[in-house]
């Protein structure tokens, strides 16, 4: 494949892919891309109204009804803030370009560390959760899951706090990592029912069932040197995420008998429903 017949356009698409794949924090069904837009660039910035209570009233046959009540709105931002890029070439004398698979080979792999990035900056929202839908802290963390049956019972502690602040029942996730997920293996509730996965289509990283959670696995929940690790749990309408690689580009370096070719990924998050997250603070057993 000779770079004159790299057509930016398709390997733009075929990049946006394997981003997809391998995001757990960001995928549809962990967050929402509800004002995604039209994002061209780093700094665009997408405005969110939100629309406040609406006051209902009794109704008499007969009577006239009150005046029209003046909605109020508050409008917030989300900051297209995040610019991560990837530059790789391959050298002539390497012969990559006449094997197609090579190259795409190349670009999961730069579609991989993109994905890291942006998995690890969404985990880290997690922070600005509500006060009352937290479990332990930096400070405090808890410490006991060694115990028999507490990984487990902590997650239901955890769907105990979305209901209570209204969060919907419907698409609730947790996402942990895989020394919470070997604790809930040992837990014969889990296994009873939440291993058993239908044909639904599942959310990248997804494992089974607990608590009324759809668990996902990965290695990038935040965490403070291998202590204080943050488990997650919310419904997709807490975080809206929002991206778009707006460049793709294929060319010769000049000093250089090689391939490259250079990529711009944008994106930006915001925690607009903080009472929808709920979040374990935990210690890993010894």
């Amino acid at each position: 494949m000779s770079l004159e017949n790299l057509i930016p356009q398709i390997w733009a698409a075929r990049l946006l892919d394997n981003l997809n794949k391998t995001l757990v924090y960001g995928q549809p069904g962990c967050c929402n891309r509800d004002f995604e837009g039209e994002i061209t660039q780093a700094g665009d910035t997408v405005h969110i109204n939100a629309i406040g209570p609406i006051t209902v009233a009794n109704y008499t046959r007969n009577q006239a009804i009150g005046d029209p009540e003046v909605l109020s709105a508050t409008l917030t931002t989300l900051d297209i803030d995040q610019a991560k890029y990837f530059n790789f070439q391959i050298d002539d004398i390497d012969r990559a370009q006449s094997n197609p698979d090579a190259m795409d080979a190349a670009m999961r792999e730069a579609a991989y560390a993109l994905a890291e990035q942006a998995d690890r900056y969404l985990a880290g929202l997690c922070a600005g959760v509500s006060a009352g839908n937290m479990l332990g802290d930096d400070t405090s963390p808890m410490t006991d899951l060694a115990t028999d049956g507490a990984a487990y019972t902590y997650l239901v502690t955890l769907d105990v706090m979305l209901t209570e602040a209204n969060v919907p029942r419907a698409d609730r996730f947790v996402v942990v990592p895989p020394w919470f997920y070997g604790l809930l293996l040992e837990d014969e509730r889990f296994i009873a029912a939440g291993t058993r996965l239908s044909d639904r289509a599942l959310r990248n990283g997804e494992i089974g069932m607990a608590a009324g959670f759809a668990v996902l696995e990965s290695n990038n929940a935040p965490n403070t040197n291998g202590a204080k690790y943050k488990i997650i749990a919310g419904h997709p309408s807490a975080i809206t995420y929002a991206e778009q690689i707006v460049k793709i580009e294929a060319y010769r370096p000049e000093k250089r008998f090689a391939d490259a070719i250079k990529g711009l990924h944008v994106y930006g998050a915001k925690l607009v429903r903080p009472t929808a997250l709920a979040v374990l603070t935990a210690d890993r057993p010894l």
